[in-house]
């Protein structure tokens, strides 16, 4: 059951690191070239707009790659190994670079007054998403930490 759950959870991520990408490459300049034609003030703000979506997308797809690594670490029984740590690490870091990129562009959109409603819903929840993924992530982190510790007891033991 375990490999079935960790080949069906690499194949969703594959299908969200292939949507992510053609949402950098084809969506983002798409809606922002949209803002500007719905806002015409704001054409100074598309092409930050555009590099502070895919940093936030960028940020997203690392934390893809770190879950397979997880996966495959999960796979190999070898989760409670040091290496699991960094890997935690910089999925906690790039959901902590995701949040501050969130609360950049609500301030930012806030003080030129070019923020739709929708878009100051979806920084909004952005924000707290990735804000919470991070939280989340520390917990998991300790976690890890504390059953990587009982297995290295446990071994000593054996």
């Amino acid at each position: 059951m375990q490999r079935i759950a960790t080949i069906g959870a690499k194949t969703v991520i594959v299908v969200a690191l292939v949507l992510s990408l053609a949402g950098q490459v084809f969506f983002v300049p798409l809606l922002a070239a949209e803002a500007v034609r719905e806002l015409p003030a704001a054409e100074g703000l598309r092409w930050p707009g555009i590099i502070g979506c895919w940093a936030i997308i960028l940020c997203a797809q690392l934390a893809l790659v770190c879950m397979w690594r997880l996966l495959s670490m999960v796979a190999r029984q070898r989760i409670f190994d040091r290496r699991a740590f960094r890997v935690v690490d910089v999925m906690t870091g790039s959901a902590i670079g995701a949040t501050a990129l969130f609360a950049i562009a609500f301030a930012i959109l806030m003080a030129a007054n070019a923020m739709p409603p929708v878009v100051g819903i979806f920084l909004i929840m952005g924000f707290f998403g990735a804000a919470g993924i991070g939280l989340l992530l520390v917990v998991m982190r300790g976690l890890l930490a504390k059953a990587t510790a009982l297995e290295t007891e446990m071994a000593e033991v054996v």
